[in-house]
């Protein structure tokens, strides 16, 4: 059926997965080999290893922007996703777990080659998460999974950094940028992880350059875009390449910058942190629910850091509790 006028807040492009997500002590983190505070990228046969030796575990849909679009629906925002799962237990979870927070998801399921992306998540008692990610059919998702509709009716078409590994990914996000710059829509971009960056720095600069309207990072991500380990200087550098950016500095809060203007908002500390994962995710759902509300950027940014602050009091990267009593 086609679609007249702006259907969706956003529209988002990303990597399918399912999140298993599960509570471990240091030692289990050396054991499996993983870097603490970090992702790092394993094939089905050590995934499958990793998740036979997991104790008692959470599963649900999961990727950076599925995690912000679920979000943005509990705040009340229309949302679409585009990304690629098989026909298999782990794909019917993902689908069921989307539809069920209100995202649209219609991207045709593949039948054969690799099965459903999984992430397997440690959670350590500090509340960092260490992720093992197998990207599996996600990474499939190609020009012809790019549904022209949904991005030419969609006020902003939303990315993630971690989909530049693959060349039929990338072609796909140029698909959708250029269908997004034609129908005069914007494009939000989040850098997603500093090994991400340290993998396409070079093209990362030119897509937010040429490309990118709203951007999203935290301190880490920024700093190794710009290969400085001072965080005022690499701000400094980011200033004025984008029309918005916004970067995310834990607990003190998140800094909003536009060409004209550099502004800090605070966060409310929170009474007990129990796991960090989707905290990046869930700032860019406040931030962008507010966006396209057209609300000023400062109160975009708080309502950002009021989800990040909600969803690092819980398991998981779905909040247990309506994000829209946040609004309120």
């Amino acid at each position: 059926m086609p679609l007249s006028g702006l259907i969706f807040d956003v529209a988002g492009i990303g990597n399918a997965i399912v999140d298993v997500l599960c509570f471990a002590d240091e030692a289990t983190i050396v054991k499996n080999e993983l870097v603490k505070g970090s992702m790092t990228l394993v094939d089905e046969a050590r995934a499958d290893a990793l998740y036979k030796k997991m104790g008692q575990a959470t599963e649900c849909s999961g990727g950076s922007v599925a995690n912000t679009l679920a979000g943005m629906a509990s705040l009340g925002s229309k949302t679409a996703f585009i990304g690629k799962v098989k026909n298999d237990q782990l794909g019917s979870i993902f689908i069921h777990d989307l539809h069920a927070v209100g995202v649209h998801f219609s991207t045709p399921l593949m039948e054969r080659g690799p099965s459903t992306a999984s992430c397997l998540v440690y959670v350590t008692p500090d509340a960092q998460r260490t992720m093992a990610t197998y990207i599996g059919a996600c990474a499939r998702v190609s020009e012809a999974d790019i549904d022209e509709q949904i991005i030419e009716h969609s006020a902003v078409t939303y990315i993630e950094g971690y989909l530049w590994d693959t060349p039929s990914a990338k072609a796909a996000i140029r698909k959708a940028i250029d269908l997004a710059k034609k129908s005069e829509r914007k494009i939000a971009f989040t850098l997603s992880d500093t090994f991400c960056v340290d993998r396409h720095r070079k093209e990362f600069m030119e897509l937010i350059d040429k490309d990118i309207d709203i951007l999203f990072a935290n301190e880490a991500e920024l700093k190794s875009l710009y290969q400085t380990q001072d965080i005022e200087s690499a701000i400094t550098e980011l200033q004025g390449i984008c029309s918005i950016a916004a970067v995310t500095r834990s607990e003190r809060g998140s800094v909003v910058l536009t060409p004209e203007n550099r502004e800090a908002v605070a966060t409310t500390p929170v009474a007990r942190v129990v796991d960090t994962t989707g905290a990046g995710d869930l700032y860019a759902a406040g931030f962008l629910f507010g966006l396209t509300r057209n609300w000023d950027l400062k109160a975009c940014a708080a309502l950002g850091n009021s989800c990040a602050g909600e969803i690092i009091q819980q398991l998981g990267a779905r909040s247990m509790r309506p994000l829209k009593d946040l609004v309120a």
